[in-house]
């Protein structure tokens, strides 16, 4: 991936630019080191439709991500709505009720009780277990764990936009992010109409929904600025949106983000979990 917290500047240059290179250099200052190893808690929830109506704005559809292995993380891996649909791989230290390969979660929620980085869904606790012993380690209600920061994989998926019922034609778009590979965060988005230069930013709603009440006429085009640790680039969608775009709509956005992003501590960018 290319190094841009110069060029990132560079090539932007009104206001709204500036705003969002300063934003790019506070996040980039306060995530690296992703990959390394962390040591917390975690609790569950005993329902999973506790995260189905998560502050990321995922709603009912959350439950079937990841079969159904979410999570709701702490402000800082939540990160104001930037960190929804990261992947984290979690096991816990138990050794006689859990397994060395732990569980791999989707972030699909906030998590407000700042006891554990992390709250279960109860599916993703149970698959933290050795075989059988799924219902026991569901006794214990928290545990200790070490986690770290993973790749998200989508095999033949990619990332998706889904126009949200509360946009209005043709004056106000709101749209949501979906299964966004790789082990980056979105950090700007902008839209134009296909075939045009005439960009305009994006503002994040909530989690991981974006909108805008200057609307484009026609098919419209996305780029995202995607980033995390030290590195970040852009990843140009030339055709999503057809022209009579609905409500509620998913829509392929015929790009799929697969980077890993460098980061600026050399113990935590490569190597295996031992």
């Amino acid at each position: 991936m290319l190094d841009f917290s110069s060029t990132f500047c560079d090539i932007l240059k009104n206001r709204m630019a500036v705003f969002l290179c300063f934003l790019f250099l506070i996040i980039s200052s306060a995530t690296g080191c992703d990959r390394c190893v962390h040591q917390s808690k975690v609790a569950y929830f005993s329902k999973a439709s506790a995260l189905s109506t998560g502050a990321c704005g995922y709603g009912s559809m959350a439950i079937g991500f990841n079969n159904g292995h979410l999570a709701a993380a702490v402000s800082s891996l939540y990160k104001d709505g930037a960190g929804c649909g990261a992947c984290f791989q979690i096991r816990c230290k138990n050794t006689a009720l859990c397994s060395s390969r732990g569980t791999r979660v989707v972030v699909t929620d906030l998590n407000k009780n700042n006891q554990t980085d992390f709250v279960l869904s109860s599916r993703a606790f149970m698959a933290m277990a050795n075989k059988g012993m799924g219902q026991d380690i569901l006794k214990h209600g928290i545990l200790d764990v070490e986690y770290k920061r993973v790749p998200c994989e989508y095999k033949n998926q990619n990332l998706a936009v889904r126009v949200e019922e509360s946009s209005k034609k043709p004056n106000y778009l709101a749209i949501k992010l979906l299964y966004q590979g790789g082990q980056t965060e979105v950090v700007a988005m902008d839209v134009a109409k296909v075939g045009s230069s005439n960009w305009g930013f994006m503002s994040r709603n909530h989690g991981a929904v974006w909108d805008t009440d200057r609307v484009p006429a026609g098919a419209l085009q996305f780029r995202f600025v995607v980033t995390a640790g030290f590195d970040g680039k852009w990843i140009w969608a030339k055709k999503v949106l057809p022209e009579d775009w609905k409500r509620g709509m998913t829509y392929d956005s015929g790009v799929q983000i697969t980077d890993i992003a460098q980061e600026g501590c050399s113990p935590c960018d490569g190597g295996n979990w031992k």
